[in-house]
């Protein structure tokens, strides 16, 4: 038996096996006219393709819950009726091919208006065609992006309520996961780190200030998710600049930090903490094979919400032994689905196991 292909439920939802599609921004969504952030052909053939190729759940890309809310204006979003039913055609062809179908929800805060990053990633002004304003917990720029404007109260409340929307319209679009985005340095991840958060109001200072607004957003979606599907949240298991010190109060985001708040968010109905790092402040992160494993390890060994790990798993016994160990319930895979969609398959033949969503008739004999 394989542990890999062992089917996982959560709630009711059970997904065929535990190797999960992670969301990757594909930056290729319309950027003016009706179709703004609208899902199109591009998006389809490379989420279906995954699907076809076995991954258990696919996740889009994150999708803005305002149009501010997006990384670049080639961006998904899912603010409108039309990203609605672009995204249920979508959905309906994952699902006829056995995959459960997630959506990541975001909002780029101060990481947002910038151009594609094959075009330099950099910000676009304001006062440009394309470019907006941006808005951060604090005036504090990240890099040589834009200086966003700090956020007032009465922003936050309608963040938190854009999420809420968002969330009932992937619930019509036939979506059986929401995740939350709280990781790589966008906005719920700047408000939880103290390297990029200084407010002094109720949303800022001590722990619980900080990680305020990802607990009101989680619930303002569990509150108009359905009971029966799961919710996730992804999290940047640090910042990697201050583990040494660690402890809730450290400057920046840590490991520790991490650990309490899922423990805190498993009552508020989180089901599966999808755990990252980085990407919150410019700083070098040791890259090697496997290297967040020991983030998601410490949330599935030290919390009571089961985690999903991510980052450089390329090989099937690799994937298999983080699984099979106890270090994560499932694996999500990125740049190793672009490189090969049928991964699913070929790990699954090569560990000798059964797969689950079976292969498509059409392709039945080269498996």
């Amino acid at each position: 038996m394989s542990a890999l292909f062992t089917p996982l439920t959560l709630r009711e939802v059970t997904f065929p096996n535990r190797v999960w599609m992670a969301p990757m921004c594909q930056y290729s969504a319309d950027s003016e006219g009706d179709g703004v952030g609208a899902p199109h052909d591009w998006h389809r053939t490379h989420l279906v393709s995954r699907a076809i190729g076995g991954a258990g759940l696919i996740l889009t890309e994150a999708s803005a819950v305002s149009p501010e809310g997006r990384i670049s204006p080639a961006d998904l979003g899912i603010w409108n009726d039309t990203q609605t039913e672009a995204f249920a055609d979508i959905v309906r062809e994952i699902k006829s091919h056995g995959s459960v179908a997630g959506i990541q929800l975001a909002h780029a805060g101060r990481k947002a208006s910038t151009t594609a990053p094959w075009v330099g990633g950099t910000s676009i002004p304001a006062d440009e065609p394309l470019g907006w304003e941006t808005v951060g917990p604090s005036a504090i720029a990240f890099g040589d992006h834009a200086t966003p404007r700090a956020a007032t109260v009465e922003d936050i409340a309608a963040i938190v309520r854009d999420f809420a929307a968002a969330a009932q319209r992937a619930l019509r679009a036939g979506f059986e996961v929401v995740e939350i985005h709280a990781a790589h340095g966008y906005l719920v991840h700047q408000f939880l780190s103290p390297a990029s958060n200084h407010r002094t109001d109720q949303y800022g200072g001590d722990f619980t200030g900080r990680i305020r607004i990802l607990v009101e957003i989680v619930d303002a979606v569990r509150a108009v998710w359905p009971e029966e599907l799961p919710l996730f949240v992804r999290v940047s298991g640090t910042d990697w600049l201050d583990e040494d010190t660690a402890g809730l109060e450290a400057d920046s985001w840590t490991s520790d930090q991490t650990v309490a708040l899922v423990q805190l968010l498993a009552d508020h109905g989180v089901d599966l903490i999808d755990v990252s790092t980085g990407g919150n402040v410019q700083t070098r992160i040791p890259v090697e094979p496997g290297y967040q494993v020991p983030f998601a390890k410490r949330v599935q060994s030290e919390t009571t919400v089961p985690a999903a790990a991510v980052g450089l798993i390329t090989e099937p016994k690799q994937a298999e032994d983080i699984v099979s160990s106890g270090e994560a319930e499932a694996v999500l895979l990125a740049r190793e689905l672009l490189r090969d969609p049928y991964w699913p398959r070929r790990a699954a033949r090569e560990l000798g196991a059964e797969i689950t969503p079976p292969v498509a008739p059409q392709y039945a004999r080269a498996f």
